[in-house]
């Protein structure tokens, strides 16, 4: 294809990632191609530079640079890519299903995969939602994101109108949502709020390889590139000084906030490589976010629940998931009792165990 174009996103094809878009435009054209032509500068909305993962709206006016034609050798790159999903991981993703109805999916994702693509990240839980159509037409859209190592509930919609409407709940805050983590010591006081601002270590990568570094709240605003951050915790039980078990509330929706934020009080999730190094106080057994033992060193981190209100229905929707299989080992090895676990940690009312 010679020549510049200018496409004007049509009705119907907003609120989705430029690159998402682009490939219903162009299937023939590699993601990789898409990805370097956004760093050059080439393909650009209403003028001006965009990444990948910037959201398209309706009416905006996408510049496309001249591309290759389509044809059997530019097509061949991408048979790996857009091959079928294996029977084994339709079978797997389908059993992660915790709640699904016409319009909405919930998924208890397991640890270890990641929620979307990205350098040499071929299996994910984007690719797999071909598996979970359910006699739909189109898979189900990724509304928000869990780290790779993160278990828990993860929502998608089943149309674009429903994810359109999601997002915007995400956005502004609609959500309610409730973490579980095993962190090392206890924190003190057992319940309360940190209001550090966090900014991208220099160097620190992309996507799931960056690092953030904490930032007092007096000078996120002198700080480049900082931002607010703020996340709510409570003690839920603990074995002495040497663990607890928390619930994390982030009110605010920054990469690794809830990480970086409890190793940021002296107490890491255990099983947090990244930012619960050997530097990190740890009154246990181990040193930074190993107990030590025999206790899992992944990831202790798990979204437990989330409250929305239901976009298409209107009544509040709440989707709980259970601990992956590391963790509730690690719950029945320090003798927390998960028959007890609040509803809500942070509901004075209901106290705590």
């Amino acid at each position: 294809m010679s020549g510049v174009q200018t496409i004007t996103v049509a009705k119907g094809d907003g609120d989705q990632r430029l690159d998402r878009w682009f490939r219903r435009q162009f299937p023939h054209v590699p993601q990789g191609r898409i990805e370097k032509m956004c760093r050059k500068g080439e393909i650009r909305i209403d003028g001006g530079r965009v990444k990948p993962a910037t959201r398209v709206e309706e009416g905006q006016e996408v510049r496309v640079p001249p591309l290759p034609e389509p044809g059997p050798e530019r097509e061949r790159p991408e048979r790996p890519m857009r091959a079928g999903v294996s029977e084994a991981d339709a079978k797997m993703i389908q059993s992660c299903v915790i709640y699904r109805d016409d319009h909405v999916i919930a998924l208890n994702k397991p640890p270890g995969l990641p929620t979307q693509g990205g350098t040499g990240v071929t299996r994910h839980v984007d690719g797999l939602a071909e598996a979970l159509t359910f006699g739909l037409a189109e898979k189900p859209r990724l509304v928000h994101r869990l780290d790779k190592d993160t278990s828990g509930v993860l929502l998608l919609a089943r149309t674009r109108l429903v994810a359109k409407a999601l997002t915007d709940a995400f956005r502004a805050r609609e959500t309610r949502k409730i973490y579980w983590a095993v962190v090392a010591g206890v924190p003190a006081p057992k319940k309360g709020t940190v209001k550090w601002g966090l900014v991208k270590a220099p160097g620190g990568g992309h996507g799931e390889g960056e690092k953030m570094i904490c930032v007092h709240p007096s000078q996120v605003a002198k700080t480049e590139g900082a931002k607010r951050a703020e996340t709510d915790y409570a003690v839920i039980e603990n074995l002495a000084q040497r663990a607890a078990w928390v619930g994390l509330v982030p009110v605010t929706g920054r990469t690794h906030q809830l990480r970086a934020h409890m190793a940021e009080l002296g107490h890491p999730i255990v099983g947090d490589g990244k930012y619960g190094g050997s530097g990190q106080e740890n009154l246990g057994d181990g040193w930074g976010a190993m107990l030590g033992g025999e206790i899992s060193r992944k990831l202790h981190l798990h979204a437990r629940s989330i409250e929305i209100d239901h976009p298409v229905t209107k009544k509040r929707l709440r989707v709980e998931a259970d601990l992956p299989e590391h963790m509730a080992r690690t719950w029945e090895q320090l003798g927390f009792d998960l028959r007890g676990a609040p509803y809500d940690p942070f509901d004075d009312e209901e106290g705590m165990l």
